[in-house]
């Protein structure tokens, strides 16, 4: 049976490990896809602290894009994160809020069809103030929107706060 979760939250508070959690309750081996591109050295080390802290019955898979790549088929797969996900199409797309998010919803779709469990952690980016600057802006928008659309998918949506999962859907 298919099903889709949505973990999402601001900053550290804790969405990666409860969804962790949540994976490894649900399979013994499940599937970790990583959307990260390496920014830079301290982006490099955060990485692989992370790669580091997760257990051998991981099946680790990096993809910054094309999620579809991968057949999900009767796995439980957890994606974190869609924030970065979403940047990588974002800065491809040369900042166009639009195409992005069309493109986002376009690979969504094709890789959430195969029966599966999908656990995707999020950020709430816009919970702060608004920027000064018109990329971050739309960044935030693009987010926001993509948030939006994940979660009128999903079955659950869980709101993090201070390591406190709190069930919105």
């Amino acid at each position: 049976m298919k099903q889709i979760i949505l973990v999402t939250g601001g900053s550290r508070s804790g969405k990666s490990s409860y969804a962790e959690k949540l994976a490894l309750s649900l399979s013994e081996t499940p599937v970790y896809i990583a959307t990260s591109r390496i920014w830079d050295e301290e982006f490099r080390r955060r990485v692989i602290r992370h790669q580091a802290a997760r257990g051998k019955e991981w099946i680790t898979i990096e993809e910054e894009k094309k999620l579809s790549r991968h057949q999900p088929e009767g796995r439980v797969v957890l994606i974190d994160c869609v924030t970065l996900w979403a940047a990588n199409f974002f800065f491809d797309l040369q900042s166009d809020a639009d195409k992005s998010l069309d493109a986002l919803k376009a690979e969504f779709d094709k890789f959430t069809a195969p029966d599966a469990t999908f656990i995707f952690v999020t950020n709430e980016i816009g919970m702060g103030g608004v920027s000064g600057n018109e990329v971050q802006r739309k960044f935030t928008d693009l987010q926001g929107w993509l948030n939006q659309y994940i979660a009128q998918q999903a079955d659950q949506v869980v709101f993090m706060v201070s390591g406190i999962p709190v069930k919105i859907k």
